[in-house]
């Protein structure tokens, strides 16, 4: 697969269509058998408060994963991210209850670089606050 966004119709400015991601606490359970990342402060509120949280909170890498969705979807093809980093800012904290937590995300082409590549910028966000700061991601384009 390649991209289906070509690097000539992209400009810098470009914005890429929000999306938002609700966690629940099964939705925390279900990474952790995925990931092998059995931390209890993603699933035992009395444990993560015992810690000094204010409750159970998403796995960082989860939050990445959601928050990078975002550019995969837009490019078309999650092989085109060539490169991907965020700064881990505030946790995505997850109420015990049928809401959970919704992550925010939205994006937008901050450089065209070489090689039909673009920088994009995310923002992530979760009940008000910057989940992610620094968030990037180098894709190759069409």
């Amino acid at each position: 697969m390649t991209a289906s966004i070509a690097y000539e119709a992209v400009e810098v400015g470009t914005e890429l269509p929000a999306q938002s991601f609700p966690v629940t606490r099964a939705t925390l359970v279900q990474y952790a058998g995925a990931s092998g990342d059995f931390n209890p402060i993603h699933w035992n509120e009395k444990f993560a408060r015992e810690v000094g949280l204010p409750d159970v909170i998403a796995h960082g890498m989860f939050t990445m994963a959601e928050a990078i969705r975002v550019v995969t979807d837009w490019a078309g093809d999650p092989g085109a991210v060539v490169e991907y980093g965020v700064r881990f800012t505030k946790p995505v904290v997850v109420a015990n209850d049928d809401t959970g937590a919704l992550i925010e995300v939205s994006g937008k082409v901050a450089a065209k670089l070489d090689d039909n590549t673009v920088r994009v910028d995310l923002i992530a966000m979760s009940d008000g606050k910057k989940v992610l700061g620094m968030s990037r991601a180098v894709v190759r384009l069409a």
